[in-house]
């Protein structure tokens, strides 16, 4: 007998079974119509179990049952404790959420690098509501996620968070003693739980590092097993660049790498992956299905000469009339064409969420230049804004890079804002309905494949992303004729349709489509043998 499972007079009890369901199970095979028994928190039998009980019951009858999914890419690593983001997560059938994105979260850090990641990041990640504004370690984070949520966590260390905790916002090489000190820290950081280490190359202060820093890094994590996963120097039509440096950090560390929210020309970008990989590197990455993009409006618009890590440097730096005059002159019009604002935490200005920067910029009658640098400095750079990609990110490019045997899933969620990107509501929903149902990019037994078993491999989650014996009770129960993203640029956070009922560690935390109040998600760990 399985973990947990008990018999009685009639046949076998278990503690939950979804009965009637059509099952795919993660492996890329066909479905089977099969029940399936769940004991403490495992999976503990699938097949026709017509005689067995259990304490609760899924009627699955005309839906799928796949393994939980596992967002490979999210930054919901202060909003995974709102109750309202879990069900934006759930109602998709997302049981896991890979944070630590971006080389950017708020541990391993010291006081200075914690507080200068919760102002730089603030746009993205937000605010910890339960981390002091001092230091924090790995183990002490993800003591805030476990069993404090509805859904599983994962952590990546944070590259720039390390670098900063160990030589500040510098903006040159490491030298010898802090190179040391940043290995010791993703060390300590793997052996407190996390899956891997990010970078964040086009933001502060990772965009300091070189190859070498990255390759010591990434040593630690490849002895682990585990992958190096990158927002790279450039995406688009820069994308091949980037993606040559992942390359030669991954060949030289002997680390998997893993690409985040890849873009750009598509048939290109798939067949870098393909000729890295005959090669011998291991490498995967995620794509989100929208043409739109989200970031903090300074990286995006800024030139580089004016960065500083000292945020409040750049501040005054821009309120000076002849900085400002250089830096609204040297701004890109077709940028400024393609933005539309999603945070702005300012009250003057909070109006202006959700409108296209032309359209703020008309209703107050200024040039769109001067408005976005008016903004910048009435929050203290503390802007996100939705940005359009340009006519090289089609969307036959992006259905040519999710069919991509090496794609994951990924949402990129960002939750702060009253004008977010939808993608952190319906990303996974719109995989489903979009390019599984309509479009017939994946089959359905593809879709687990990619939205769960992949993901979960990645990130040494083993235990994870497949439905079988002994494996952990993950699992969502699709309506494969309602499932759907309703999430838009207008409505960004309006909740997906389709998935009602999504079982976490063997607990139903979503049923009729409502949270049960359950908080039986868990800070995972990397699955040892």
């Amino acid at each position: 007998m399985g973990p947990g499972r008990r018999v009685s007079q009639n046949g076998e009890v278990f503690d939950l079974l979804v009965r009637g369901g059509w099952v795919y199970d993660g492996t890329g095979a066909p479905a089977q119509r099969a029940d399936v028994g769940i004991s403490a928190g495992r999976v503990a039998a699938i097949g026709r179990l017509d005689h067995t009980a259990a304490g609760t019951a899924i009627d699955a009858t005309g839906r799928y049952v796949l393994p939980g999914f596992v967002d490979a890419h999210n930054h919901a690593d202060a909003a995974v404790l709102d109750p309202a983001v879990a069900h934006a997560t759930l109602r998709q059938g997302v049981t896991t959420l890979v944070l630590g994105q971006d080389g950017l979260s708020y541990a391993p850090s010291s006081d200075a690098a914690h507080a200068f990641v919760r102002r730089y990041f603030a746009a993205i990640n937000g605010s910890h509501p339960e981390l002091d504004p001092s230091g924090v370690t790995v183990a002490q984070l993800r003591a805030t996620w476990h069993h404090r949520t509805a859904v599983n966590t994962a952590y990546l260390v944070p590259h720039a968070t390390v670098r900063y905790t160990a030589m500040g916002g510098a903006a040159r090489t490491a030298e010898p003693a802090e190179l040391a000190a940043m290995r010791a820290a993703v060390e300590r950081g793997l052996a407190d739980g996390a899956v891997g280490l990010s970078t964040g190359l086009e933001y502060l202060p990772g965009r300091y590092a070189d190859v070498t820093e990255l390759e010591q890094l990434c040593r630690p994590v490849a002895a682990a097993g585990l992958p190096y996963v990158t927002h790279m120097r450039g995406y688009g039509v820069n994308a091949p660049g980037g993606a040559a440096e992942a390359r030669e950090i991954g060949l030289a560390a002997r680390v998997a790498v893993h690409i985040s929210h890849y873009h750009g020309p598509g048939e290109l970008l798939a067949s870098i992956v393909d000729s890295y990989r005959e090669e011998g590197l291991d490498l995967t990455f995620d794509t989100y299905p929208y043409r739109r993009s989200c970031t903090i409006l300074a990286m995006a618009a800024l030139p580089r000469w004016l960065d500083d890590t000292d945020l409040d440097t750049v501040v005054a730096a821009l309120a000076e009339p002849t900085v400002r005059a250089t830096v609204t002159a040297g701004l890109n019009p077709d940028l400024l064409g393609r933005i539309t604002l999603a945070h702005v935490p300012a009250r003057e200005w909070s109006w202006a969420e959700g409108l296209a920067l032309t359209e703020v910029a008309a209703r107050v009658d200024r040039p769109e230049s001067a408005v976005l640098i008016d903004l910048l400095l009435e929050t203290k750079l503390a802007v996100s804004a939705v940005i359009a990609q340009p006519p090289t990110t089609d969307h036959e490019a992006l259905r040519h890079l999710l069919r991509h045997p090496c794609h994951v899933g990924g949402s990129d969620g960002i939750y702060i804002g009253g004008h977010p990107h939808p993608r952190g509501w319906g990303t996974f929903a719109r995989y489903l309905g979009r390019h599984v149902r309509d479009l017939g990019d994946w089959s359905w037994s593809e879709a687990a494949v990619h939205l769960a078993a992949h993901p979960a491999r990645r990130y040494g989650l083993t235990d994870r992303g497949l439905l079988r014996p002994g494996s952990a009770a993950d699992l969502a129960v699709v309506d494969p004729l309602r499932v759907a993203d309703r999430a838009t640029y207008a409505q960004p956070m309006a909740l997906a349709e389709g998935i009602d009922d999504v079982v976490v560690n063997g607990v139903p935390v979503l049923r009729a489509g409502e949270l049960t109040g359950a908080l039986s998600g868990a800070a995972l760990a990397p699955v040892t043998a």
